[in-house]
């Protein structure tokens, strides 16, 4: 399925082409020139894993992430590849018939996603797993569900789970309890977000955890 019907994403009132010329409208249009859908993966899988170390020394325990923040990582992340990195996406775009946040209220959700969410949850210090779990599932959800860029919405708000474990001196989560075939339990709890239901991402977020613990050598908290 090609731009602006394409792989993971459906898009609606798009103003102007984005496809990569040359690319048969499976690339979005890049700063790379980067044709195949192959060569884009590993790009921002690169630079994924770039950014995930450098944010270990830009966020301490005691930052609390606002709406800004969150532009920022992802500027930080795809900057290189995307003109657009960091600023709210200007289309509409839905997965599987589900759509997200229509693009003309981004900016004022995401101001009220500062001032609940990233307000409540972070700087991620609960003392209890339980609690930090729960604070994990509700600003991934939330985010998610929001979508505010054009790509890479998903895996940034990985990378914002990232930093509060940190806060919360947990080691740098590991995600590989929800690839392959758990991606369909993923997204139904992403949905269930829609009605204030965390639990199954809460569910979602301690396979995560304890997976990451067990690699790492060491106890779950109670």
């Amino acid at each position: 399925m090609k731009i602006p019907k394409r792989g993971r994403y459906d898009t609606t009132d798009m103003v102007e082409d984005q496809a990569e010329p040359g690319s048969r409208g499976w690339v979005l249009r890049n700063l790379r020139g980067i044709t195949l859908k192959r060569e884009m993966n590993i790009a921002e899988t690169n630079e994924y894993y770039r950014v995930s170390d450098e944010l270990v020394d830009i966020y301490d325990e005691r930052h609390r992430l606002t709406a800004r923040d969150i532009q920022k990582i992802h500027r930080m992340w795809l900057g290189g590849i995307y003109a657009w990195a960091g600023k709210y996406r200007q289309v509409n775009i839905g997965k599987d018939g589900f759509h997200f946040a229509a693009a003309q209220y981004l900016p004022t959700l995401m101001t009220a996603f500062e001032r609940g969410p990233l307000r409540r949850f972070t700087p991620c210090t609960f003392t209890s797993q339980e609690d930090v779990i729960h604070a994990l599932a509700v600003v991934h959800v939330e985010l998610v569900l929001i979508h505010p860029f054009r790509e890479g919405n998903g895996r940034l708000a990985r990378l914002v789970a990232a930093v509060m474990a940190l806060q919360a001196g947990l080691p740098p989560l590991d995600f590989g309890a929800i690839r392959g075939g758990k991606r369909t339990a993923y997204f139904s709890a992403v949905q269930a977000g829609m009605d204030t239901n965390y639990e199954p991402m809460e569910e979602i977020f301690s396979a995560v955890v304890r997976r990451t613990l067990r690699l790492h050598g060491r106890q779950q908290r109670g």
